[in-house]
């Protein structure tokens, strides 16, 4: 079974990722740290990150197995992230690896913002997690203060603001729904309430049900 969870920063898609692995006992991928890795490794060759066959280069040299997830996904390294991940060919070197990871028994979660469009576009199921700007600033910043950085919520929302217009107007797999995805807004759920909402729209869609 693949699942295919898509939705824009903060948005809760990757905790939710992770206890739906857990649950079905399945692989679970955050795309994500991917295109933070390609970032953080161009702002430590201090290349421009634009530089498309740089990030390319990068992108191919990348070891998940020794990624540091913490580092990753600091404030700076996701801003860069976004940058990076625009670029069609470092979107192109790692489609191959994603799909991969995506085809391994016994299935695998995998959330980003174009499984449900580009990577696993026949995923037995797609749930594209969203809410509204507001929330998801004041979650990143609580889970940012929480890794011991100083960030104002006021510039974590401007970020926010920003990554949702760079991912939803870029040229490669821009952010958006699949056509048969469900819409999962957690605007004002915690993570055990969207965790059950979840869980019902896999259920429903493994008994051929129709969800909601």
């Amino acid at each position: 079974m693949i699942i295919a969870i898509d939705g824009p920063a903060a948005s809760g898609k990757g905790t939710l990722a992770k206890e739906i692995a857990a649950a079905y006992g399945l692989h679970h991928l955050d795309t994500g740290l991917l295109y933070r890795a390609v970032a953080k490794a161009m702002l430590d060759a201090g290349a421009r990150l634009d530089d498309a066959a740089r990030a390319a280069e990068l992108a191919g040299a990348l070891d998940p197995s020794r990624f540091d997830e913490a580092t990753l996904k600091s404030q700076a390294v996701g801003e860069a992230a976004s940058v990076v991940s625009a670029i069609p060919a470092v979107r192109e070197v790692l489609l191959a690896y994603q799909r991969e990871f995506a085809a391994r028994p016994p299935g695998a979660v995998l959330d980003g913002r174009d499984i449900g469009t580009v990577i696993a576009p026949a995923a037995d199921v797609k749930i594209f997690v969203t809410a509204i700007p507001q929330m998801r600033a004041a979650r990143r910043t609580l889970e940012l203060r929480a890794r011991g950085e100083s960030v104002n919520e006021a510039e974590v929302f401007a970020d926010i603001q920003r990554r949702d217009e760079r991912d939803s107007n870029r040229g490669a797999a821009p952010l958006r729904p699949a056509s048969d995805a469900h819409l999962l807004d957690t605007t004002d759920l915690d993570i055990e309430a969207a965790f059950r909402a979840a869980v019902e729209i896999i259920e429903a869609a493994r008994t051929g049900r129709k969800h909601g």
